[in-house]
Parts: structure tokens; sequence; C-alpha cells
């Protein structure tokens, strides 16, 4: 097909429809984290929602809009950890051991949780794009072009915390990286993150509560379940 005949409305359409989905997908994903992460960690349960401006979705045909639309769905609330401390190591001196294990599970919780998002807008474009979803292919700084620039920023807040060490902060991301791609590429965990998308590409509502999003999830679940067991 040759795109240079398709009118400027339809490619905007079509540009517009991608960016309200890769977003859905993206808010997915710290949902399926903040959720499915957490409670595999045993960590305990953090309420978040689901922010809608369903405004947006009237201006879909707009070219001058698309740019707005990335922010149509937004995650408010879900960290573990409200404030950060100066210095982990200070925090890790006034407590036992087993506090001290169970602050460090909820701080490294909250980065992967942030990783999530983008890395899941990432995995949806490898699949629309019939492309390989790799760690070796797509790296920390590569996820600002998956709509990972505040989450970056988050979590380079959260590093700050550590020593002062690169080589430390190096290994630890690099670390936790890989766990939030696992996490993503993990074919259950899919199914929960694009259920949710769907849903809130769907649904009419401003706001989609921690409860509602949940059984959504926990419904992609079984249907993953479902389609295994079928074959």
């Amino acid at each position: 097909m040759n795109r240079s005949h398709a009118s400027k409305n339809v490619v905007n359409f079509v540009d517009s429809k991608e960016l309200l989905r890769k977003t859905a997908i993206h808010e997915a994903g710290h949902a399926a984290g903040i959720y499915l992460g957490n409670l595999a960690k045993q960590l305990p349960p953090v309420h978040f929602q689901i922010v809608l401006k369903r405004e947006h979705n009237r201006l879909r045909l707009m070219a001058h809009q698309a740019h707005a639309l990335d922010g149509f769905a937004k995650i408010e609330g879900g960290r573990l950890l409200h404030t950060l401390p100066s210095s982990l190591a200070e925090v890790f001196a006034e407590l036992s051991a087993e506090q001290a294990l169970a602050y460090q599970k909820a701080f490294e919780a909250d980065i992967v949780n942030y990783l999530i998002g983008p890395l899941a807008e990432a995995n949806y474009v490898a699949l629309r794009d019939d492309e390989v979803f790799n760690p070796n292919l797509i790296n920390k700084a590569a996820l600002g072009n998956y709509g990972g620039r505040y989450d970056l920023e988050v979590v380079d807040e959260y590093l700050q915390c550590l020593a002062d060490d690169f080589a430390l902060k190096q290994q630890k991301i690099d670390a936790l990286f890989l766990e939030a791609f696992h996490f993503v590429n993990d074919r259950a965990n899919w199914f929960a993150i694009a259920s949710l998308a769907n849903f809130i590409l769907a649904d009419n509502k401003t706001v989609i509560p921690c409860e509602e999003a949940i059984a959504v999830m926990d419904a992609g679940l079984i249907s993953a379940k479902k389609r295994v067991w079928r074959y």
C-alpha cells in the first residue's frame, strides 16, 4: 500500500488511535505490576485507581490534538513507599533485619512497577510490528521512547537513595530492569495487561477503581489459563 495516497485525516485518526492504545497498555502495565507483581512478592496490597480524560476521545481525528492523547489515562496511587529517604543505608541502620528486608522489597518493587509501564508499551509495539521483544535490544534508556520519561525520572529518584556508587546503582537497575522485562514477557501477565488496556479504552468512566481494575486483570489471567488448557 502506498501510504502517500491516504488522506491526512485518515493518517491522523490511525495515529491517534494508536497513541490511545499505547497509553492504555502503558498504564495497564503499571497497574498489573502494582497488583500482580506485588502479590507475587507477598507485599501488602496498595490502593490505586486509573483516572481517564474522556474528552480526548472526541478529538482523535484532529491532528493538532494528537500530542495530548498520551495523557488521557494515568495511575493514581500504587506506591508502596510514599516518601523516599535521603539514604537507604540510614534507614536500614534504624530497622531490624526483618524490617530492613521488607523495606528493601517494597523499595525495589516500586522501581519495577515504574519500569513495567514503558516495557509493556514496548512489548505492544514489538508485537504490532512483528518484531522481537528482547532485553538485549531494548534498555532502560530506550524506555523514554515508550512514554517512560516520567517513569525514568522517578526511578532515578529512587536510585539516588542508594550509596554513591555508580557500579552498584547500575547493577541494581540492570537486575530490576530484567525483572520488569520478565514480568511483561510472561504470557499470563500479558493477558492481564491487555485485558485491562481494552477495558480502559472501552469503558466510559472517568475513574476506574482499584477493585474494578483487579477484577478485569483476574479475568485476563483466567482467559490465559483457558487458552493453555485448550491446547
